[in-house]
């Protein structure tokens, strides 16, 4: 799926579509540059599905935890990551087993520590908007 996203309230709303399209487990490699929207994309999603806290970019913290009623998302910047290895220093595979949906922004950094994705977004900025690029697994 491809799609020119004019705004970031274009991005956001993008998010929302995804509330009702993913699984409630599911792995999600968000890729683009810095600024691309991946965040805002993630806070579209969370906002669909009710969350009405703070949303932050987890680029300091790792990850930053959400629950939506029974549903838990984990949403993962990777981007200061020095090496794969702290992954499993931080115990990933513990996030991954559990009945959650995860995000993860710069998931090149953590190769060879990550499964294969059920789903990758690409976010290409174009003029003042972004083309958003979606694949699932069966076209990964």
């Amino acid at each position: 799926m491809k799609k020119y996203l004019a705004t970031a309230q274009d991005t956001e709303q993008f998010g929302a579509e995804l509330w009702r399209l993913l699984p409630s487990k599911a792995l999600v490699f968000l890729h683009g540059d810095l600024g691309a929207g991946k965040t805002t994309l993630v806070r579209g999603f969370l906002r669909a599905g009710g969350f009405s806290g703070a949303i932050k970019s987890p680029t300091y913290t790792l990850v930053e935890e959400y629950r939506i009623g029974d549903q838990k998302v984990f949403h993962f910047d990777l981007y200061r990551l020095a090496d794969p290895e702290e992954l499993e220093w931080i115990g990933i595979n513990d996030y991954f087993d559990q009945n959650s949906l995860c995000f993860i922004e710069w998931p090149a950094k953590g190769a060879g520590f990550l499964p294969v994705p059920d789903y990758e977004i690409s976010l290409v900025t174009q003029g003042s908007g972004r083309q958003i690029i979606m694949k699932t697994l069966e076209n990964i």
